[in-house]
C-alpha cells in the first residue's frame, strides 16, 4: 500500500487495544478510505456493511430508509445470520446485528467496518439514535469489539459523531482524516503501476487530480499525460465528466448551492470575502451559507485565510480542490470540444495560464516540503497571499509569503516552467519593487528573503542573485 503507513500503525495499534473502541475515519472522497480499512485488516473483518449512494436509482418506490435497511439486512444474511425479516427501523437492525456478532462471539477481536455512514442517515430515519444506542447500550461495554465508521460527508462526520454535543459525545476513540496524497506518493503510486512520467508531468496531474488515488489508478501506461488526460475527460464516453456532480451530490444535502459558491470561488485565485460570496451568489448572509462554508472547508473545497497585512475581519475563502479548479476552467459549460483537446492545446495560453494558477495551489499543499527545503521544519509559520495597488498605481501580487517566528519573511515567486527560470532585467526590478512595498508593512526587525519555487532551477546571470533561495520539484517530491 502506497503511504499509509501512519494510519495502518494506528488501526493495527487500535485492533491490540484490548477494549472497546469506535473508530471515525474521514476525508475527501475518493481518497482510498476503504481501501485502507480492506488492506488493513484484510481477513480480520468480521461484519462489513456500506450505505447505498443518494444518486442512485433516483425513481425508484422504495423510500430511501425502506432501501437502506433492506440492504443492511442483506448484509446481515451475507455474514452468517439466519433468515428472518427485514427491520423495520434501525433499532431493530442495530438489534440484530448485536445478535449476530453475540452469535459469533469467541473472545477474539471482532471488527465492525460501516462505510458511508451519512448515507445511512436518511431524512427522518432515526439512524442517529439507534447508533447511539447500539455503542452505548452495548458496543462500548464489550472489549473485543472495535466499529470502524468511515464517510466522505466530513461535516456530517464531525457534526454527528467527533463533535457530538449528546448521546455520542466524547465516544469516538480515535479519528483519522485521511489525505491526498503528496506529490512523493503520487509517484509511488505511478510507478507501481508500471506508469513512468516525469515530475513534471507528474505535478501536472496533481494540478489536475489533487493527489486523489481513485483518480490516478485511471492513468494508462504506455501513454502520455496529455493522451490520458483526452482520454479520461474528451473523449466520446469519457470516464470522468460526470464525477463533478457525482461528488457534489454525494457529498452534500444542498449540491446545487455547494457548487454555485466554488464556481464563484473558481473565478478569483485570491479567493473572495463573505460579503462578496453573498453579492456574487446571492446567498442571504446567515446561517445557511455558514454552514456552508464549514462544510465546504471541512471536506477540503476550501479554506479560509486572512490575506497578508489584513484584520480577521478581511478573512477570505479561497477555492484549493484542484480536480474543481480544472473541471470548472475547462469542462463546464464548455461546449462540444476535439476528442484530442489537450494534446491539441497543451501549449496554448489558457493551459500555460491554468499551469500557473495550479502551480500555485500546489506549492500551498506542500509547504511542508517547502519549509524542510529553507531548513525551518521546526519554525513557526504563517502562510497567505498578498496583492496590493501602490500609490503610483503601480501595483503587485506575490504568490506566497511565509511569514516566520524567527523574523525571516520569505516572499516566493511560484513559477512553473518547462526549463531554467532567468531573471530579466525587467523582472528583477518588478521584484525589487514588490519587495520595497512589502518591507513597509514589515516592522524593522522583519528581514525579506526572495525565494523561487520552480520546477528546475535558477539560471545563473546577473540578476540571479535578487534571489536567496531557490526551491524545485525535487524538494517538492521530498
Amino acid at each position: 500500500m502506497i503511504g499509509r503507513s501512519k494510519e495502518t500503525t494506528e488501526l493495527n495499534e487500535l485492533y491490540e487495544s484490548n477494549k472497546a473502541e469506535l473508530v471515525a475515519i474521514y476525508g475527501r472522497r475518493r481518497v482510498g478510505k476503504t481501501y485502507l480499512v480492506d488492506e488493513t485488516f484484510c481477513g480480520r473483518i468480521t461484519f462489513r456493511h456500506a450505505g447505498l449512494s443518494p444518486i442512485e436509482n433516483p425513481n425508484s418506490n422504495i423510500s430511501p430508509l425502506k432501501a437502506q435497511l433492506q440492504a443492511f439486512y442483506y448484509s446481515l444474511l451475507l455474514h452468517g445470520m439466519k433468515k428472518s425479516h427485514c427491520p423495520k427501523d434501525w433499532l431493530e437492525a442495530f438489534f440484530m446485528l448485536e445478535n449476530l456478532l453475540q452469535s459469533k462471539n469467541d473472545n477474539s477481536r471482532q471488527v465492525i467496518f460501516l462505510d458511508e455512514l451519512p448515507w445511512l442517515d436518511t431524512a427522518k430515519s432515526g439512524f442517529i439514535t439507534a447508533f447511539e444506542g447500539f455503542w452505548n447500550n452495548w458496543g462500548c461495554h464489550r472489549n473485543n469489539l472495535m466499529v470502524i465508521v468511515c464517510g466522505s460527508a466530513n461535516s456530517w462526520i464531525l457534526d454527528k459523531l467527533i463533535n457530538n454535543h449528546g448521546g455520542l459525545y466524547n465516544r469516538v476513540t480515535h479519528e483519522i482524516k485521511l489525505e491526498p496524497f503528496t506529490l512523493k506518493e503520487c509517484q509511488e503510486c505511478l510507478m507501481s503501476r508500471n506508469i513512468k512520467l516525469s515530475k513534471y508531468d507528474i505535478t501536472q496531474s496533481y494540478m489536475i487530480f489533487g493527489g486523489i488515488p481513485f483518480y490516478l489508478n485511471y492513468l494508462k501506461k504506455g501513454k502520455s499525460l496529455a493522451q490520458n488526460i483526452d482520454e479520461l475527460f474528451f473523449s466520446k464516453n469519457a470516464t470522468l465528466p460526470q464525477e463533478y456532480d457525482r461528488l457534489f451530490a454525494s457529498v452534500f444535502n444542498n449540491p446545487e448551492m455547494m457548487k454555485k459558491i466554488v464556481e464563484l470561488l473558481a473565478t478569483q485565485s485570491a479567493g473572495f470575502t463573505r460579503k462578496e460570496i453573498t453579492e456574487g451568489t446571492g446567498i442571504p448572509d446567515g446561517g445557511m451559507l455558514s454552514q456552508a462554508l464549514n462544510a465546504l472547508i471541512v471536506s477540503d473545497f476550501i479554506i479560509k485565510y486572512v490575506p497578508f497585512g489584513f484584520s480577521k475581519r478581511k478573512e477570505h475563502y479561497k477555492l484549493i480542490d484542484p480536480f474543481c479548479i480544472f473541471f470548472i476552467k475547462f469542462i463546464k459549460n464548455s461546449e462540444a470540444l476535439s476528442e484530442s483537446f489537450w494534446l491539441d492545446n497543451v501549449s496554448s495560453q489558457s493551459i500555460t495560464s491554468w499551469r500557473g494558477y495550479a502551480f500555485e495551489n500546489v506549492c500551498f499543499n506542500h509547504i511542508n516540503q517547502i519549509k524542510t527545503a529553507l531548513g525551518i521544519n521546526g519554525v513557526v509559520t504563517k502562510q497567505s497571499a498578498w496583492s496590493k495597488r501602490a500609490d503610483d498605481e503601480r501595483g503587485m501580487q506575490i504568490d506566497l509569503i511565509i511569514e516566520r517566528k524567527d523574523n525571516i519573511v520569505n516572499m516566493c515567486e511560484i513559477k512553473y516552467y518547462s526549463e531554467e527560470f532567468a531573471v530579466s532585467k525587467d523582472y528583477d526590478l518588478i521584484l525589487r519593487h514588490r519587495q520595497n512595498l512589502l518591507q513597509k508593512e514589515l516592522s524593522p526587525k522583519q528581514v525579506i528573503h526572495n525565494t523561487l519555487i520552480t520546477t528546475f532551477s535558477l539560471k545563473y546571470n546577473s540578476y540571479s542573485g535578487i534571489f536567496s533561495n531557490t526551491i524545485t520539484l525535487d524538494d517538492l517530491f521530498s
